[in-house]
């Protein structure tokens, strides 16, 4: 058995440890491992090509992005901190249970990707946050803006892992089928896609209490 390979796993750790560019280190220790394997230099790089081609779907995300980064330019955080401002009732534990409900339920009927730390987190929801527990705290430290960034991207990730279960055509409803079958329990796409709405249930009530929790935090150390 050949295991010279598995110098490519050596390569990726070594690369993360001495912090370099996830894209440089990744693709590196790709090509090391097919030269390893003893396929041709021409045909590694085909089969990177097949693979890209294959999978092109996943690159229209780097066309969200330029779209992003000019409506930040142009003053999307400014906006939409403005806009959460003049409204009365927006409070940080509010808004975050709103965007929470938002994005279980779009996950929930497939549309997963329309939201997420990139699209919405940073743009959007993370400035809306931060203008919300400003208007009921005052000036926050910058300890407390972080932990108001890190609970909006936490937020989105509670909303996604527990929403998505729900929508029959994804990955992982195929993931918990199969783990399942190899138990015992042969059960259809559509059964565990009901069964995960009571857990999104519960995962709602649970982080809406966790960011009303938070706020109340917030607000004893602002004092």
């Amino acid at each position: 058995m050949n295991y010279w390979p598995l110098v490519g796993i050596l390569l990726v750790v070594a690369g993360f440890a001495l912090r370099m560019n996830p894209m440089l280190v990744v693709t590196g220790s790709a090509l090391i491992t097919g030269l390893m394997a003893g396929m041709e230099p021409v045909k590694v790089i085909a089969t990177f090509g097949k693979a890209f081609n294959d999978n092109r779907i996943i690159a229209i995300v780097w066309i969200v992005l330029p779209v992003i980064g000019s409506l930040e330019r142009f003053g999307l955080q400014q906006r939409a901190a403005s806009l959460v401002r003049s409204l009365r009732g927006a409070t940080l534990s509010r808004l975050l249970t709103a965007y929470l409900a938002y994005r279980q339920v779009i996950s929930a009927v497939g549309l997963h990707s329309t939201a997420g730390h990139a699209q919405t987190v940073r743009p959007l929801v993370a400035p809306m946050a931060l203008a919300a527990a400003e208007r009921e705290l005052g000036t926050l430290t910058g300890e407390q803006a972080d932990a108001v960034k890190a609970m909006a991207a936490a937020t989105d990730n509670v909303g996604l892992f527990f929403g998505e279960d729900i929508f029959i055509a994804i990955g992982s409803i195929v993931l918990i089928q199969q783990t399942l079958k190899t138990y015992g329990f042969d059960l259809t796409p559509f059964q565990l896609a009901v069964w995960a709405i009571p857990t999104a249930i519960a995962a709602f009530l649970i982080h809406a209490a966790r960011l009303r929790l938070f706020s109340a935090r917030l607000r004893r150390t602002a004092r």
